[in-house]
């Protein structure tokens, strides 16, 4: 049985930080992890140490980045989520993005809050104290977040 879980924020937000920490204290508890991350532009660079595909695989964990134009694991031509997840020898999926998919969000903010993103998640990590009327963890509480991933994701 695979489960998923998606992850929502601006640019810059600490989204793929969070992943990476997140994915290997699952990997830590022996879960299979697969990480699947949206690229809207289709912009993504890949094998170089400073981006998201390359820090999410060096987690351990099987990774897809989803563009308009191609499914990169590497694959010369786009698929669909569902079809992706047949690929995947994984117990949990942590998808960065794709925020159309009916899946249980998290979303993410290092600074600044942008409460508009709050109608579409069911929990916030973030450093404020501020009370925002959903399930809150502070951004450092690795294990409290995980452990909510574990109990909250959909099953696939």
């Amino acid at each position: 049985m695979k489960k998923a879980y998606a992850f929502t924020g601006p640019s810059n937000s600490g989204k793929t930080t969070l992943i990476c920490k997140i994915s290997e204290y699952l990997q830590s508890l022996n879960l299979k992890v697969a990480i699947i991350k949206h690229d809207p532009k289709d912009k993504a660079i890949f094998d170089i140490n400073t981006k998201d595909s390359y820090k999410f695989y060096s987690t351990g964990a099987s990774v897809a980045v989803i563009s308009p134009k191609r499914t990169t694991f590497f694959h010369n031509e786009s698929l669909e989520f569902d079809e992706i997840l047949k690929r995947f020898d994984a117990d949990i999926i942590l998808v960065e993005g794709l925020k159309t998919l009916p899946l249980p969000r998290l979303c993410v903010f290092c600074k600044e809050v942008d409460e508009s993103y709050l109608e579409f998640s069911d929990a916030i990590a973030t450093y404020s104290k501020k009370d925002y009327k959903i399930t809150h963890f502070n951004l450092d509480d690795i294990k409290a977040i995980s452990e909510f991933i574990i109990t909250n994701a959909k099953e696939i």
